[in-house]
């Protein structure tokens, strides 16, 4: 197995077509086809569905997609690492952000990294807490910003903020709360509309409302923020999370935040990298520059019901 052979399988699932990969990567169609047949000999197994309209990839084209997009990528850092300078970090890095950070955190940092590291390729992407944690596992990410749930022990992790969470449903929805805040048992009483288990807030979730000896009533499970937000809005229930990813609901008056209480919620907030994949000196660029940017909107008040933890040197 080469090099060469995983970067013309991902060109391949990129572009669809064997015709279209050749012409992006300037080889003959049947050189690339011989590649690509040499290199399902060598696995064992067929990789892609051919037909006229294009590939497609079997379930084992799906699963090497995945490795051979991380090893291109650990290789392209590998590089960057022998030959960048400290002083002048440069390449490309990928941070993960889950759907409840990204709206408080993603545009400050890229403004942040593009004034300070015009070098440096940032890219950010916006997934489920559970799918970043195994891409960072994998390599094909470089760091992420993650949960502490108890299970990031395979990480190396920095906590950044502690967030706190609140009852957050329609203005006028029945029921809604008229005090200033809403006790726990109060607000696992609602119907709930919250990500699936083991995703975001809900290990946070789950753990106070059995901390308390209460149990969650009705729950709908949701994972995008985008389709919470459409489902509150439409009087389906209530949810509890920070109140970064709906502070313009708030703001407008279409949506009450409020407190809880008896206990109140909060979940830590941890920066990671794999300890087993070392970071090129552009990823650890933006990892400091991460804490700096979150340092400066706890400071400033822009991330609402977040407190700055402790910040590395």
């Amino acid at each position: 197995m080469e090099l060469r052979q995983l970067r013309y399988f991902v060109a391949i699932v990129d572009h669809g077509s064997l015709s279209r990969a050749a012409l992006v990567l300037h080889v003959a169609q049947p050189a690339l086809t011989a590649q690509l047949r040499q290199l399902e000999q060598d696995l064992g197994v067929q990789l892609l569905h051919r037909s006229a309209q294009g590939v497609l990839s079997t379930d084992a084209g799906k699963v090497f997609y995945e490795h051979a997009q991380a090893i291109l990528k650990q290789v392209a850092d590998a590089r960057a690492a022998v030959v960048q300078s400290a002083t002048r970090p440069s390449g490309s890095v990928t941070l993960g952000l889950p759907h409840s950070i990204s709206g408080a955190l993603a545009l400050p940092l890229l403004l942040a990294a593009r004034a300070r590291y015009p070098e440096i390729t940032l890219q950010l992407t916006e997934e489920l807490s559970g799918s970043l944690g195994e891409q960072l596992k994998s390599g094909r990410i470089n760091l992420a910003v993650l949960f502490d749930d108890g299970q990031l022990s395979g990480f190396s992790g920095t906590a950044l903020i502690e967030e706190e969470l609140m009852f957050i449903c329609r203005a006028d929805a029945a029921g809604a709360p008229g005090g200033d805040a809403v006790s726990l048992r109060a607000a696992l009483g609602a119907t709930l509309i919250l990500p699936a288990q083991h995703q975001g807030v809900r290990p946070q979730v789950e753990s106070a409302a059995r901390a308390a000896g209460l149990t969650l009533g009705t729950v709908i499970e949701i994972n995008s923020i985008a389709i919470l937000k459409s489902a509150i809005l439409a009087g389906m229930g209530a949810t509890i999370l920070p109140l970064a990813p709906m502070l313009a609901e708030v703001e407008r008056g279409a949506m009450l935040a409020r407190p809880i209480h008896s206990p109140p919620i909060s979940r830590t907030v941890l920066l990671c990298s794999s300890r087993n994949i070392p970071l090129t000196n552009a990823a650890a660029a933006v990892r400091a520059l991460v804490f700096e940017v979150t340092a400066e909107l706890c400071r400033g008040g822009t991330w609402l019901g977040a407190r700055l933890l402790s910040i590395p040197a």
